[in-house]
């Protein structure tokens, strides 16, 4: 059963306005990422992807991330809309995070724009910005969304989601 999604004030969206398959596109707004108190991310060139009942989740290009805070891992996952997709622990100082970034060496072809862009999980950041505004992790362990007061819900993930 589809929840009632929130009415949207001036300048926010609503995720249940966003498509099913998800839609990519390119964002310009600023987008930080700090842990162990390091900014590893610093980008203008993001591209988010847009899907029913999810808040946006952003996709860094490889320039603009530490790469030396980056480690490989051999978790992988697969996802119907953009392929295999493997992970990376971060690591700045003596502070890890295990499998908290992924990224798609071969997505699909609707997805070709982020070949190898590397999204992460907020959570167990310090922090995420969003122009400037922290972000709120999307609820459930498994989603990688980032909420703003520019999106409104609910947002799957939340309590009693699973049946959406």
């Amino acid at each position: 059963m589809r929840p009632t999604p929130i009415p949207p004030q001036p300048g926010q969206e609503s995720v249940w306005d966003y498509p099913r398959p998800p839609r990519l596109e390119p964002v310009h707004k600023r987008i930080q990422i700090v842990f162990n108190e390091v900014t590893i991310v610093d980008t203008v060139k993001a591209m988010r992807v847009l899907e029913t009942s999810h808040p946006p989740t952003y996709y860094i290009p490889p320039d603009d991330i530490g790469q030396h805070y980056l480690i490989p891992s051999n978790r992988s996952t697969f996802c119907e809309w953009k392929g295999q997709g493997s992970y990376y622990s971060v690591k700045v100082g003596e502070k890890i995070a295990v499998d908290v970034a992924w990224y798609y060496s071969s997505p699909t072809p609707n997805f070709q724009a982020i070949e190898n862009y590397v999204a992460f999980y907020a959570a167990p950041m310090d922090a995420c910005y969003v122009d400037g505004e922290k972000v709120i992790p999307q609820p459930g362990q498994f989603y990688g969304g980032w909420i703003t007061s520019d999106v409104v819900g609910p947002f799957k993930g939340e309590t009693g989601s699973w049946g959406w």
